[in-house]
């Protein structure tokens, strides 16, 4: 039987801030990769190292949110250059979910392709979840698709899939690639009977 891709359950990442774009996600000197592998190491990198030399600590650098897995942000996250390489990035760090106020179009059909769903809220919800993860660095907090909610403690808080230009999650497209994406194995060993790719 097949599986969907729904639900994600981890600790949280605060990283509050509008317009962080893809070169700070990624720096570009980091896109010279054959292969995205290794690069959740370098996310952030020069933010990280910014922060370090005034004696602070990036989010992505916190002990404290270290086995984070749903990333939590402001306005227009993902915003700069349309390299795959920033969710690339994000989910080889450990991230499976985001939600933001809002996400740059191309961003987010990124995070779309490799399965990683992108929720919107408001600038209070926004601050309201940040503030708790900040308050609860290791508690779990659950998302869910097809429910479009975030359990977090007790509360439980309605998110809004966000939504490219030809409405991939409303037109049943993230259903179908989650579907794919959560069977990824069974797929692989049946394309590989596939005659076509037995030359």
């Amino acid at each position: 039987m097949l599986t969907v891709i729904d639900t994600v359950k981890g600790s949280g990442i605060p990283l509050r801030g509008n317009d962080i774009d893809t070169d700070r996600i990624i720096p570009a000197r980091f896109l010279k990769c054959v292969t995205f592998d290794g690069l959740g190491d370098n996310a952030f990198a020069d933010d990280i190292a910014g922060l370090a030399a005034q004696g602070k600590v990036h989010p992505f650098r916190d002990p404290a949110y270290k086995n984070g897995s749903i990333l939590v942000s402001n306005r227009n996250f993902g915003c700069g250059s349309s390299r795959e390489h920033a969710p690339q990035a994000l989910k080889r760090w450990g991230v499976r979910a985001i939600i933001a106020e809002s996400y740059s179009e191309i961003f987010f059909g990124n995070c779309v392709a490799i399965g990683v769903p992108c929720y919107k809220v408001s600038h209070e919800v926004a601050d309201k979840i940040l503030s708790w993860i900040e308050a609860h660095p290791s508690e779990e907090l659950v998302t869910s698709t097809n429910e479009r909610t975030l359990k977090m403690g007790s509360e439980v808080i309605p998110l809004e899939l966000a939504d490219g230009p030809r409405g991939q999650f409303l037109d049943g497209s993230w259903h179908a690639r989650g579907v794919l994406l959560a069977n990824a194995d069974k797929v692989d060993a049946l394309a590989k009977k596939l005659p076509y790719l037995g030359f």
